[in-house]
């Protein structure tokens, strides 16, 4: 095989010398973390629920190539395709996120999944990225074209994905969503007593949440005061983290993957800490921080407010779901049930964070006279 030359008018050619390949080899870096974690986490869960030992290994191994592969696809596409796709994206997954609690079985009390041969599908996975990047392509024909009504139609849209997300209920996502919206409104242009009142009305919203869902209100609790409640995840996690110390245990010799429910999920990140140390969980950590600092930066110098306004609402939204996966399993949050992005287990988490990633890998690639507007 042949090297790529910077004059190859290849499609590959171009697309190699355009995309951000620090961001690439770093994300590619988090696919094989998730693919050792799943290793290290998923046989003893799989055992315990009498699975096959390798079942979830298994899959893990098929889901995170196709995801990769779908994320480099993606990236290989225009900012046109880039609309037409999320576009798509939010319409269909929107649908699917109203039809999951009509139609979808009922998981630790939440509708969120629909069955489907091989794999259960979480719409509202999928609809986090899209709305990002439908929002941001709002709220920039808001930016070139004065009277045109963006903020309304933004919120509209907003309305909706947040009554089916609490049908679901999924407060935690609509969390995400919100917080991610509010910021592209704000790199948008929106003025000072805007941000204060909607800062008003997020504290009160917040408030509600807690008094209206008893689930909000046992998380909010048992953080606040772990004599309340049940915190055997949070306080096993936290054992697997002293235990595991600066360089941790070794690989296979951790415990908590034994006697933690989600170990392969939601708290994958303790047994990490545990079996590698405080060392690999820091350079983890490093790892999230440069794919949004540097998709940031890459966004900082680009002139299309679409690019800016899209691509800042994926970085946010994919450092901020890593944030919530880590800080809850840190007991520096409330737990809230969300993935660490490709690391831990799940089929539709590990695609739509693939579809992200590959359009902010899009988004971010160098423009040239051939891109499509």
């Amino acid at each position: 095989m042949t090297a790529l030359a910077r004059n190859d008018g290849s499609r590959l050619g171009r697309w190699w010398f355009t995309v951000d390949r620090w961001m690439l080899a770093t994300i590619a870096l988090l696919i094989v973390i998730g693919m050792l974690s799943s290793l290290a986490a998923s046989p003893a869960v799989a055992e315990r629920i009498g699975l096959d030992a390798f079942a979830f290994v298994r899959r893990q191994m098929l889901f995170l190539p196709l995801a990769a592969a779908l994320m480099v696809a993606v990236s290989f596409v225009g900012l046109r395709s880039i609309r037409r796709l999320a576009l798509v994206g939010f319409v269909v997954s929107l649908a699917l996120t109203f039809a999951a609690p009509l139609i979808g079985p009922e998981i630790k009390g939440a509708r969120r999944w629909i069955s489907l041969p091989g794999i259960s599908l979480q719409p509202s996975e999928f609809l986090k990225p899209c709305f990002a990047v439908v929002t941001g392509w709002l709220f920039a024909e808001g930016v070139q074209t004065r009277d045109f009504p963006a903020a309304v139609i933004a919120s509209v849209l907003l309305g909706v994905v947040l009554v089916g997300l609490k049908l679901q209920p999924d407060i935690g996502m609509a969390a995400v969503v919100l917080a991610v919206f509010l910021a592209q409104w704000f790199v948008a242009g929106l003025r000072i007593v805007w941000v204060v009142l909607l800062s008003g009305l997020v504290a009160a919203a917040a408030v509600a949440a807690y008094m209206l869902f008893p689930h909000v209100q046992s998380r909010v609790a048992r953080f606040l005061d772990p004599s309340v409640g049940d915190t055997y995840q949070i306080d096993r996690a936290l054992e697997a983290f002293a235990y595991g110390g600066l360089v941790g245990r070794g690989p296979g010799e951790g415990r908590v993957k034994s006697v933690l429910p989600d170990a392969h999920a939601d708290f994958v990140f303790a047994v990490l800490g545990e079996e590698f140390g405080m060392l690999v969980c820091l350079f983890i950590i490093a790892l999230f921080a440069f794919i949004v600092l540097r998709a940031l930066f890459r966004l900082m110098s680009e002139s299309d407010p679409f690019v800016i306004l899209a691509g800042s609402g994926l970085a946010m939204q994919f450092g901020l779901q890593a944030f919530i996966n880590m800080g809850s399993t840190l007991h520096l949050i409330p737990t809230k049930g969300m993935t660490l992005p490709f690391i831990s287990y799940g089929g539709s988490s590990v695609f739509a964070i693939a579809l992200g990633l590959g359009m902010l890998l899009a988004l971010t690639r160098k423009r040239t006279r051939s891109d499509a507007p």
